[in-house]
């Protein structure tokens, strides 16, 4: 998904399915780019710069290690035993040095409570890594669980927002026991109207160009996970506002237990 395919400026994300021994060769171009495990390893070259992703299992195992690389770089991606490789970027021209970012470096989180709990990887925030414009987290919801809520925007300059482009790569655990799926749910303000309902599959994308996103839901059965990559015009930011209708929920979450589900099975 390029900023061209989406009809945005500055977000974009491709996904590398590459069988055992398979190699890839793009250039960054215009964008600074993370490469990471959906699942499997990969050694990543960028010049005389290399290192070897460790990667995981799948994305409901835990977190994978990932790799940093500038605007105006080449870059070969080589998997021995084959996998599902993210390579999330962001318009940038950036001349920052390729960078390691080992899985014990990275912050994880657990937000909300009961039927909100969910697990958040901040691998490539404002606040856990440095890049140029680039952000990029993702969540694991099991199912039956809401994410994404209260719903929230970031659309415009202010204290309060930053304004962000993102995409939601899904994932759904289960697959193969029937028509897994998820839901997602976008909507605008009256200036900006936007209104999506969406039932997504494994391995979908939803844009969100602008506007309220959220509840992203996990049905029964189902464990979600999505996978956010952010970028925007302004200063590196990632501050959100809540719909105010339904912040209150925040409140409640003392009431509840963590969800146990939400911790990774390594």
């Amino acid at each position: 998904m390029t900023p061209a395919k989406a009809k945005w400026d500055w977000t974009s994300l491709r996904i590398a399915d590459l069988a055992a021994g398979e190699s890839l060769e793009f250039n960054t171009e215009g964008e600074e780019m993370l490469v990471l495990s959906l699942s499997g390893s990969v050694d990543v070259e960028s010049g005389s710069d290399h290192a070897h992703v460790i990667g995981r299992p799948d994305v409901f195992s835990g977190v994978s290690d990932f790799v940093y690389i500038a605007s105006r770089r080449p870059v070969r991606l080589t998997s021995l035993t084959g996998g599902r490789f993210a390579v999330p970027g962001a318009r940038s021209e950036s001349s920052r040095p390729f960078a390691y970012q080992p899985k014990g470096a990275i912050e994880v989180e657990y937000r909300g409570a009961g039927r909100c709990s969910r697990r958040v990887v901040n691998m490539c925030t404002d606040q856990t890594f440095e890049a140029d414009r680039i952000i990029v987290c993702e969540v694991v919801t099991p199912g039956g669980n809401w994410s994404s809520y209260p719903p929230h925007k970031h659309d415009e300059y202010g204290p309060e927002e930053s304004v962000l482009e993102e995409i939601y790569y899904f994932e759904v655990n289960g697959a193969g026991h029937g028509d897994a799926m998820a839901y997602q749910r976008v909507y605008g303000t009256s200036a900006r109207p936007i209104d999506l309902l969406a039932e997504v599959r494994d391995r979908d994308l939803v844009l969100v160009p602008h506007g309220w996103h959220g509840p992203t839901m996990a049905v029964p059965g189902y464990d979600a996970y999505f996978f956010n990559v952010m970028a925007g015009p302004g200063a590196r930011a990632w501050r959100i506002c809540d719909d105010p209708a339904h912040s209150w929920i925040r409140n409640e979450w003392a009431k509840e237990e963590l969800d146990p589900r939400v911790f990774p099975s390594d």
